[in-house]
């Protein structure tokens, strides 16, 4: 089957066409492309643009339990993104990659049901898939949950605390449901 430039065109990708022809696509997309990425990251600390964001994209058709042979995507991305360290609060440069393998076919529901079977992701085919947003989420998905340098390049600040005052244990709003609960005192 011959492939249109349309049918390859990542924006409005025909998932089954790349399939079929066992095609590959790949390229750099600017970072400020990624809407939701950019804003889920800082920008660079030294003020530059962001990394270029490198992706791949592979069709082929594959055996899926189940279903037969379906047509299959294999896709990945990398680039290196800002984050504020959890534990120093200062920005730190992560490298974040990317990789997945995707099933599609015919229909919600059968993709519905053999996703949730299967080890890899199923999707519904559709004539026209936006490959940005396929490999958008599978970054956002890559992002570190809790982003801590290894060693904190400045030490941590610590609290004061020969500035604090002293806290006087009657007081403390807990003490008088403490002696409630010890009962009356004897005298």
């Amino acid at each position: 089957m011959a492939s249109s430039s349309r049918d390859l065109d990542p924006r409005r990708l025909d998932v089954a066409a790349l399939a079929a022809a066992g095609a590959e696509l790949a390229g750099e997309w600017p970072a400020d492309r990624l809407r939701r990425l950019t804003s889920a990251t800082l920008p660079p600390e030294d003020g530059t643009a962001r990394p270029a964001i490198a992706w791949h994209a592979h069709g082929d058709r594959r055996v899926l339990a189940g279903a037969g042979v379906q047509a299959s995507l294999s896709i990945g991305a990398d680039t290196e993104i800002t984050l504020e360290c959890q534990r120093c609060l200062q920005p730190m440069c992560v490298p974040l990659h990317a990789e997945r393998r995707i099933f599609f076919v015919d229909g919600e529901d059968a993709a519905a049901a053999l996703d949730a079977q299967s080890e890899d992701d199923v999707l519904a085919l559709t004539p026209a898939l936006d490959l940005t947003e396929l490999i958008e989420d599978e970054l956002l998905l890559a992002l570190p949950l809790v982003p801590r340098h290894e060693h904190c390049p400045k030490p941590l600040p610590r609290a004061l605390v020969e500035d604090e005052p002293a806290i006087d244990p009657a007081d403390n709003p807990f003490s008088v449901l403490a002696a409630l609960k010890r009962g009356p005192q004897p005298n």
